[in-house]
C-alpha cells in the first residue's frame, strides 16, 4: 500500500489540479441547480415571457460547458496519470529484470513475467485514471450539495446523512472482496501465460512424445480456473450496482415524499426551495453511485497495482557481488577455485572440496559421467551460481569483490543449445558485443566461426532472417553462431558446455577449429565428453559424484586413474 500511495505522490502537482477541478465541478453543479430552478419557477410560477427568461438560459449553457469540460479535464489528468504511472512501472519493472543476477533472472516462468509486465501493469490503469478522480468528486460534491441542502431545509438533510453512509459502507465490503479476487485473478491470469508460453515453445517435444492432448487439458484447465474468477469478480460488480441503485432510489423516494408533504400539506416550503432540493438530491447519489462504480473497479486495479509492486521488493535480494571492476588485462588471468561447494536445495546432489588453478590460455576439459557435477562447476566458474563454501579466485582476487557486469563482460559462454532470437543472422552475431559494430567485423566473426561459406550461399547473406530461438538453423550452425559472437566480444576466457553433443563430425571439426583459433587469446574450459576433445586438454578435471578426482593430462590420468580408464574405454567402445 505504501508503495502505491508513492506512486500517487509523484504526481503531486496534477493531484493539486484535480482537486481545484473538483470544486469547480460542485460549484457548477450547485449553481446548475439554482438556475434550472429560477428558470422554471420564473416561468411556470411567475408567468414570465421568453425573453425574459434568455439570460437564465445563457447563463445555463455556460454553467454546462464549465461543468462537461470540468469533469472531462478530470479524467483526461487521471488517464495522463495513469499512462505515467505504467510507463514509469514498466521500466522499473523491465529495469529490475534486466538488473537481476543470472540465477536470480532464471527463476520463474518467462510467460509469468510477460504477463505482469505487459496485463498486469495494464490492469493498474482504472486506478489512476478513474477511482482516483472519483474518489476526489464523490468526496467533495456530495458535502457541498449536503450543505446546501441543509441550508435550505434541514429534514431533507437528515435523511442523507442517514441513508448516504450505507453506500461507502456496502462499498467497503465488497470493495475488499474484490481486490483478494482481483489479485487472485491476476495470479491465475500469471499462471495460465506462463503454461501457454512453454506450451508453445516446447511443441515439438509434445508432439514427439504424444503428449499434446494432456498439456492441452492442464491448459484448458487453466484457462477456466481464470475464466471463473473473473466472471465472480463481474458477479460482485453486478450485484453491487443493484445495491446501490436501490439505495439510491429509495433515498430520493423517501426526500421527494418528505417535500411533498411539507410543501402540500404543511405548506412549510416554498416551491423554489422543494424543485432546488430534488435537482440536487439525485446529483448526490449519483455521485456516490458513480464513486462505487469506480470503487469496484478501483479495487480490482488495486489488487494487480498491489501484485505488481510487490515484484519490486521480490526481486530486491541482496547480491554477492562486489562494486569493483577488473583491470585491463594483455592475457587472460589465472583462475583458481578453492575448496568450492555447492548444493542445491531440491535435491540431494553436492559438488564437494573442489580445488584446481588453470593457467592463462590453457585449454581445460571437465569430464566425468553423467550426473557428475561438470555442468555445475562450470555455472560456478561462469558466476550463474556462487558457491556454499569456497570460493573462485581471479588473479589471486576473490571473484565476488567485482561486479557481475565486469566479470560477465570477460567471458562467453557457449551451451549445448544457445540461443537465437527472431532476426537477422548478423543481428544474432552482433549480440555477441556491447559495441557499436559494422558490416565488417560481422563478417570477420563469423568467417572465424566457420559461418561464411553457409552465409555466401544464402540470397540475403546477413540480413537474413531466422526465427526465434534459431529456426531455419540447424544444431551446428547455431553453435557456429555462438561462437562467432564470442569472437566478437574477444573475451579472455571461453566456457563451453558439451557444444559438439550430437553434431556430426564434419560440423564438430568446424567447430573445434573455432575453439582452436579463441584458444590463441582466451582461456577455454569445455565439459567435453568426446576422446579426442578429452585428449587435446591442457588439464582435465575429472569428476565423479560430485567430487573431483583426479586432475591431470590424458596420459596422467590414464595412467592413475582406474575410473577415468574405464570412463576412456566406454568412449572408445562406443566409437568416439
Amino acid at each position: 500500500m505504501q508503495n502505491l500511495k508513492k506512486t500517487v505522490w509523484m504526481h503531486k502537482k496534477k493531484i493539486y489540479y484535480l482537486l481545484g477541478l473538483t470544486l469547480i465541478l460542485g460549484i457548477a453543479i450547485v449553481a446548475q441547480a439554482y438556475v434550472m430552478t429560477s428558470i422554471v419557477d420564473g416561468v411556470f410560477l411567475k408567468n414570465q415571457t421568453f425573453s425574459a427568461v434568455i439570460p437564465w438560459l445563457l447563463m445555463l449553457l455556460a454553467i454546462l460547458f464549465v461543468r462537461s469540460s470540468t469533469d472531462y479535464v478530470s479524467k483526461r489528468i487521471g488517464v495522463t496519470i495513469a499512462s505515467d504511472v505504467k510507463s514509469d512501472t514498466r521500466k522499473t519493472l523491465l529495469k529490475k529484470y534486466v538488473a537481476n543476477s543470472v540465477q536470480l533472472a532464471e527463476k520463474g516462468q518467462t510467460g509469468k513475467k510477460v504477463s505482469m509486465l505487459l496485463d498486469g501493469v495494464d490492469e493498474m490503469d482504472s486506478f489512476y485514471s478513474q477511482f482516483i478522480p472519483q474518489v476526489m468528486q464523490s468526496t467533495f460534491v456530495p458535502i457541498l450539495m449536503l450543505i446546501v441542502i441543509l441550508t435550505q431545509h434541514v429534514n431533507s438533510g437528515i435523511i442523507l446523512m442517514v441513508s448516504a453512509p450505507f453506500i461507502p459502507i456496502y462499498m467497503i465490503v465488497i470493495g475488499i472482496k474484490t481486490q483478494k479476487k482481483s489479485e487472485e485473478k491476476l495470479e491465475k491470469l500469471a499462471s495460465f501465460s506462463g503454461k501457454f508460453l512453454e506450451t508453445l515453445q516446447g511443441l515439438v517435444t509434445l508432439k514427439l512424445f504424444a503428449q499434446t492432448n494432456r498439456q492441452k487439458e492442464a491448459l484448458e484447465k487453466s484457462s477456466l480456473s481464470f475464466r471463473d474468477t473473473t466472471l465472480e469478480i463481474l458477479k460482485i460488480a453486478f450485484t453491487q450496482s443493484f445495491a446501490l441503485e436501490l439505495i439510491s432510489m429509495l433515498s430520493i423516494g423517501i426526500v421527494a415524499l418528505e417535500l411533498a408533504i411539507q410543501l402540500i400539506i404543511y405548506e412549510s416550503i416554498s416551491f423554489f426551495t422543494a424543485f432546488l432540493i430534488l435537482i440536487l438530491v439525485p446529483e448526490f447519489y449519483t455521485s456516490l453511485k458513480e464513486l462505487g462504480v469506480t470503487f469496484h473497479n478501483g479495487r480490482s486495479s488495486m489488487g494487480a497495482a498491489k501484485k505488481v509492486l510487490e515484484v519490486f521488493d521480490e526481486e530486491d535480494e541482496p547480491t554477492l557481488w562486489g562494486k569493483q571492476t577488473f583491470p585491463e588485462w594483455k592475457e587472460p588471468p589465472t583462475i583458481q577455485l578453492d575448496q568450492v561447494n555447492f548444493t542445491y536445495s531440491n535435491t540431494n546432489f553436492r559438488l564437494q572440496t573442489v580445488t584446481a588453478t588453470f593457467l592463462p590460455k590453457q585449454q581445460i576439459a571437465i569430464v566425468g559421467a553423467s550426473g557428475a557435477g561438470k555442468t555445475t562447476l562450470l555455472h560456478l566458474i561462469a558466476g550463474m551460481i556462487t558457491p556454499d563454501k569456497g570460493s573462485v579466485y581471479i588473479n589471486q582476487e576473490d571473484l565476488i569483490k567485482y561486479t557481475e557486469s565486469a566479470w560477465l563482460g570477460q567471458i562467453s559462454y557457449i551451451s549445448q543449445n544457445p540461443y537465437i532470437f527472431s532476426g537477422t543472422i548478423g543481428e544474432n552475431i552482433a549480440m555477441g558485443t556491447t559495441e557499436e559494430v559494422g558490416l565488417e567485423a560481422i563478417k570477420g566473426a563469423a568467417k572465424l566461426a566457420g559461418l561464411a561459406s553457409l552465409i555466401e550461399t544464402l540470397e540475403q547473406g546477413f540480413d537474413t532472417r531466422i526465427g526465434e530461438a534459431g529456426r531455419g538453423l540447424s544444431s551446428g550452425e547455431k553453435q557456429r553462431v555462438s561462437i562467432a559472437r564470442a569472437f566478437l566480444k574477444k573475451p579472455h576466457i571461453v566456457l563451453l558446455d558439451e557444444p559438439t553433443r550430437g553434431l556430426d563430425l564434419a560440423t564438430e571439426k568446424i567447430l573445434q577449429q573455432s575453439i582452436q583459433k579463441l584458444n590463441e587469446t582466451a582461456t577455454v574450459i569445455t565439459v567435453a565428453h568426446r576422446l579426442h576433445t578429452i585428449k587435446n586438454a591442457d588439464q582435465i578435471l575429472f569428476l565423479e559424484n560430485g567430487q573431483l578426482q583426479a586432475v591431470g593430462t590424458h596420459e596422467s590420468l590414464l595412467e592413475n586413474s582406474p575410473a577415468y580408464k574405464e570412463l576412456v574405454m566406454i568412449q572408445k567402445g562406443r566409437g568416439k
